[in-house]
């Protein structure tokens, strides 16, 4: 049965100028240069560089009131440039399908031309006699290493991809006898199936066989789990040496290439320079903030383009305002979705400058003085507090940027942190806590490492209320080993 009813809702619609400026806030200076250029070959009514006309012009243009003397005399006129801008005339946004959350993040993977290590033990096979199924079971195995030079799957799995990919009937014995070559080209290590045996290839290989090479080979050969692990006292009690004759095995090994696919690789990695997007300097004893000019570009309106609409809008003649009325709609929709962009950029610039203008005053003892002791406990909520914005605004501008400060250049995220309570009451940075965590580890006996325990213990100690189970946690984000990897031979 149908019923009539009425119903009151509340609904949050954002317009698509609210869109566009949400996607422009959360990429960085380089990515935004590379929007711009997009927009501006998308749309030709989009320009850069310095204007020719007047700005005032521009303004009276930007802002002209349509509904003009002229236009009202003629209101009773067959032709209405309105009545084009209907359903069909559609903007540029509603033309594009996007299958992707505008919080996702578009990544380009950059390729570089060069010599990788794949290509040098390719060149090195060619150099051997080896008959054409060799040849190619060589290949396949130099194609299933990884960048670091391992080949990580079983010769069983392989002997059957070769019999269902290449239609090769082999079996594990010849795969390994292969493998066994390719391990004896360079670099050194190649081909091997695990770290251990990738150590022992290159321990092989050494010209100069000694006392401790020797030794060092039995460590990786007997007692590579107890290397791993760092249990030296159970390696020199059962070697039967002493704790000079291990160190000087340890440092053999530690000079051997765990990963020697990667050597070669280092000459073609791509190297991304960071750009700040924030400039920050003193100026007479004082913090002075300043957006990076390549975030705020000199964008206008096509003047060829205000030309042509101003044209359309103003012919008296009937016939002539039908015959272009497709290029009338084209003409105002690319206008009106540059206006759209450059209010983007416009508006981008003002909550970047106000957030970052934020966290300067807030965090200004650090951004004076560049010690990590004096940061503040911050979150996204303290920021947008102070600037008015909305939490998810404040996480899309601090996202993938950074400042230049006289101390170095910083991510902004780097900066928000959660507090932690000392002994007197006082809110501190978590940041200032790991800081202490990480001097104290820096200035431990290496023969004799601090346990989580003690660390817990000074820093109690110093008033910090912190169980050991944070102090895992925070060693853990610092990239810190625990103890026993700490050790060290004196």
């Amino acid at each position: 049965m149908l019923k009539q009813s009425l119903q009151q809702k509340l609904l949050l619609k954002l317009s698509p100028q609210q869109i566009q400026l949400m996607k422009l806030l959360q990429v960085p200076t380089i990515a935004l240069e590379q929007r711009i250029k997009q927009e501006i070959e998308e749309n030709p009514a989009l320009d850069d560089g310095p204007e020719n006309e007047l700005k005032d012009e521009d303004d009276e243009f930007l802002n002209e009131d349509p509904n003009t003397p002229e236009e009202q005399d003629n209101a009773d006129d067959e032709f209405d440039f309105s009545d084009y801008l209907d359903e069909d005339d559609t903007p540029d946004y509603k033309l594009h399908a996007n299958n992707h959350s505008k919080d996702d993040e578009e990544r380009q993977i950059p390729f570089v031309s060069g010599t990788t290590f794949h290509d040098l033990l390719r060149t090195q096979l060619g150099m051997r006699h080896l008959s054409d199924q060799e040849y190619n079971i060589a290949t396949f195995l130099i194609g299933n290493m990884d960048d670091s030079g391992y080949l990580r799957r079983d010769l069983i799995a392989i002997v059957d991809d070769l019999a269902f990919t290449q239609n090769i009937i082999t079996d594990e014995e010849e795969v390994g006898t292969l493998l066994i070559i390719i391990q004896s080209f360079d670099p050194p290590g190649v081909g091997a199936r695990d770290l251990q045996e990738c150590l022992l290839i290159q321990i092989d290989r050494l010209s100069e066989v000694d006392e401790s090479v020797e030794t060092a080979k039995k460590i990786l050969e007997r007692y590579f789990d107890e290397f791993t692990k760092k249990h030296y006292t159970k390696i020199i009690k059962r070697l039967d040496i002493n704790e000079e004759q291990l160190k000087d095995a340890i440092n053999i090994i530690l000079d051997l290439n765990p990963k020697p696919g990667n050597s070669l690789n280092e000459s073609t990695r791509v190297v991304q320079h960071v750009i700040p997007d924030f400039i920050m300097n003193f100026e007479d004893g004082e913090l002075n903030l300043t957006l990076n000019s390549r975030n705020a570009p000199d964008l206008h309106i096509s003047r060829k383009y205000k030309e042509m609409m101003d044209t359309y809008s103003k012919s008296k003649d009937k016939k002539e305002k039908r015959k272009n009325k497709d290029a009338l709609s084209f003409v105002k929709q690319k206008i009106d979705s540059a206006k759209w962009f450059i209010d983007a950029i416009k508006q981008r610039q003002h909550t970047l400058l106000s957030t970052m203008d934020a966290i300067m005053h807030y965090q200004k003892d650090y951004f004076m003085e560049g010690d990590e002791t004096l940061l503040k406990p911050m979150i996204l909520k303290d920021i947008a507090e102070i600037v008015h914005l909305d939490i998810s605004t404040i996480s899309r501008v601090v996202n993938s940027k950074y400042v230049q400060t006289p101390f170095g250049t910083f991510l902004l995220k780097n900066f928000f942190s959660e507090s932690l309570s000392t002994d007197s009451g006082e809110e501190v940075s978590t940041r200032e806590v790991k800081k202490i965590l990480q001097n104290i580890i820096e200035q431990e006996n290496k023969q004799k490492p601090l346990s989580d325990d003690k660390l817990a213990k000074l820093l109690n100690e110093k008033g910090y209320n912190i169980a050991r189970r944070t102090i895992a946690k925070y060693r853990e984000q610092l990239n810190i080993p625990v103890a026993r990897m700490r050790k060290e031979l004196q």
